[in-house]
């Protein structure tokens, strides 16, 4: 049974989640048809950028961390996150390259399966 104190991290990271889904969508809109910048670049930047966001805002709310190895748990979120990035571009890549769905369509499947690993991840081994 997934207790309380879990689905309130979970809403939690939801929350920051969404903030990080604005600036990915919005730097990769802005990358990719604006700038007219490759659209995996365009996806990785937008996706570094909200992970870089969504590390500061779970340290202090969702996880509440008062850890003083700010340095490490930041590469240890950040890693999670490239990690997480090779699964978003590789599902986007099977979606949209290979079966032919739109691109933000794909983008979305995509960062729902990553948010179910990044908050797994970082709950048991980030801020654990």
């Amino acid at each position: 049974m997934i207790g309380n104190s879990l689905i309130l991290k979970f809403l939690k990271f939801c929350v920051v989640g969404f903030s990080g889904v604005i600036i990915d969508f919005g730097t990769t809109w802005l990358l990719k048809e604006r700038a007219r910048v490759n659209k995996y670049v365009a996806n990785s930047i937008g996706f570094v950028l909200a992970a870089s966001s969504n590390y500061f805002f779970n340290r202090i709310w969702t996880f509440e961390s008062s850890d003083p190895g700010i340095a490490a748990q930041y590469f240890y979120f950040l890693l999670i996150a490239v990690i997480g990035l090779g699964i978003n571009n590789l599902i986007i890549y099977i979606l949209n390259e290979r079966l032919k769905y739109n691109f933000y369509f794909s983008k979305l499947i995509a960062t729902v399966v990553v948010t179910l690993w990044n908050f797994l991840m970082n709950l048991y081994l980030t801020f654990n």
